[in-house]
């Protein structure tokens, strides 16, 4: 496997890899006719701004690859904060769920959030998110107490604010 930055030819795949992830993180969380409704190129639109090369390192995309193509990817920006990066997304194929690639892809993207000058990272996860809360727990970002409501298919869900410090 390997990792690189995304370019913008890989809005495509970065939409495909991101509607396929949700419809099987949040089967029990969104209703199914909302995840079948999930439209790839929708999806790769929003991730778009962040994959030309200029708004590098400050923001980015990194794509993991393996043989068959690519199978998960990280995005991030700058937070709120000076000084803080938000990972503002990190999600793999479901059939590459426990293989490492995840860890790998973490571990990367932190470095690349470093080489950004930033000192910590921060992100939101839905609280009912159990699988990816713990991912994130093992890899040292912890809950700072923060939550707030996003709704999503008219159903209102606590989102949990993790930190890392990068220091």
């Amino acid at each position: 496997m390997q990792i690189r930055r995304a370019r913008p030819g890989d809005a495509a795949v970065t939409g495909g890899i991101y509607v396929r992830a949700w419809q099987r993180a949040f089967a029990d969380i969104l209703p199914r006719s909302y995840l079948d409704y999930m439209d790839a190129g929708a999806e790769a639109s929003a991730w778009e701004p962040l994959l030309h090369p200029t708004r590098w390192p400050v923001a980015g995309v990194l794509l993991a690859e393996a043989d068959h193509g690519a199978v998960a990817f990280a995005a991030f920006h700058s937070a709120d904060a000076p000084a803080v990066a938000e990972l503002a997304t990190l999600y793999a194929l479901p059939e590459v769920w426990g293989t490492g690639v995840g860890r790998r892809l973490m571990t990367a993207t932190v470095q690349a959030i470093q080489q950004g000058g930033y000192q910590s990272a921060m992100l939101w996860v839905l609280e009912a998110n159990t699988r990816a809360r713990r991912f994130y727990e093992a890899a040292c970002w912890r809950w700072d107490g923060t939550t707030v409501d996003d709704v999503t298919a008219g159903i209102t869900l606590p989102k949990l604010r993790y930190r890392c410090s990068l220091s």
